[in-house]
């Protein structure tokens, strides 16, 4: 069965993103774009939401370093506002409920998938139990003021297992766990 995996750029305080800042915070290194072209995860079918699809094929138009690969992807955005056709190369609108497509795309589909940014549809998989693999790079900034699209709020409890951690340019952080969606804390009657 093909895996799901939701990858996510955090600032150290939880942001996905921070007003007048630009991508990866301006702090992507050498060691760290180049990780981009050899992850194992990088023929993974890219899943993602209208507002990332706008955000990433527009950074992808500007010529945003990191992004120059991202039109080769094969890419499922699912949205109700968007039109077909939609401009940027290799990818497919999916109307309807993303929750449902994607168990489908798991149960019979054989490419494994991964997410890019879109908070709520990452959210509503996890809560599915679609997800296998968590994975964060964590960017050494605190955006405290300027912070926008806090990742985890309306996340349930989950616990998780790390399965891998890097360090690029000795200062940004990958970690990649297995998540395991609780009823509630640790160690009480609830958690599953």
């Amino acid at each position: 069965m093909p895996e799901l995996l939701v990858d996510f750029i955090s600032s150290l305080d939880g942001y996905g993103a921070a007003d007048g800042w630009p991508g990866w915070w301006g702090l992507q290194g050498p060691e760290y774009l180049a990780s981009l072209d050899e992850d194992p995860a990088a023929d993974h079918l890219v899943l993602m939401g209208a507002n990332t699809y706008r955000l990433m094929s527009g950074f992808a138009a500007d010529g945003e370093p990191g992004t120059q690969g991202l039109a080769g992807l094969s890419k499922v955005v699912f949205s109700n506002t968007l039109e077909a056709p939609l401009s940027w190369p290799n990818t497919q609108l999916v109307s309807g409920d993303a929750v449902e497509a994607v168990r489908g795309m798991k149960t019979t589909g054989s490419t494994s998938m991964r997410t890019m940014g879109s908070l709520s549809l990452c959210r509503a998989l996890l809560r599915a139990g679609l997800v296998d693999r968590f994975r964060v790079v964590v960017f050494p900034v605190i955006t405290g003021s300027t912070g926008r699209e806090r990742i985890y709020d309306g996340y349930p409890d989950v616990a998780l297992d790390m399965t891998d951690n890097r360090t690029f340019d000795g200062r940004i952080q990958l970690l990649e766990y297995r998540p395991r969606v609780l009823a509630g804390p640790p160690n009480s009657d609830s958690d599953a």
